[in-house]
């Protein structure tokens, strides 16, 4: 065993390695990393879903970026309503942002929408997709 002296007290380095290591490793830290785990406080709204307060906020978070402009990915904007209520009729947008087969992940590059905006998502769609 190594021990230092800092001060006039005594550490035993290889005790406090040890404990140090056993502290990252049993650590549940972020394990349960779903925003609804995490955020439990805030729990999912889905009685007034409505385009304007939740639909737009989740394209302008997760889709905006890449299809609006002037090239837009894969030719879709979802700027407008218009142009997201042809994805929707279409079910393109439930296909991508549920991952479902012969359908490309959406958002690309990252994790599936949580569960909770998913549930919005579906909610509106079934609604018929208002402009409201």
């Amino acid at each position: 065993m190594i021990q230092n002296s800092i001060s006039g007290v005594k550490i035993n380095v290889t005790l406090l390695v040890a404990c140090l290591f056993l502290l990252s490793v049993l650590n549940p830290g972020c394990k349960n990393n779903k925003e609804e785990i995490l955020y439990a406080q805030y729990a999912c709204d889905t009685v007034a879903v409505t385009y304007s307060a939740s639909i737009v906020p989740l394209i302008q978070a997760n889709c905006i970026s890449c299809h609006s402009g002037n090239l837009p990915a894969d030719r879709i904007k979802l700027d407008e309503y218009a142009k997201v209520k042809v994805q929707v009729d279409s079910g393109n947008l439930w296909g991508v942002v549920t991952h479902s087969a012969n359908y490309p992940p959406m958002p690309r590059y990252a994790n599936q929408l949580s569960d909770c905006n998913l549930a919005k998502i579906r909610l509106w769609i079934a609604a018929g997709a208002p402009n409201n």
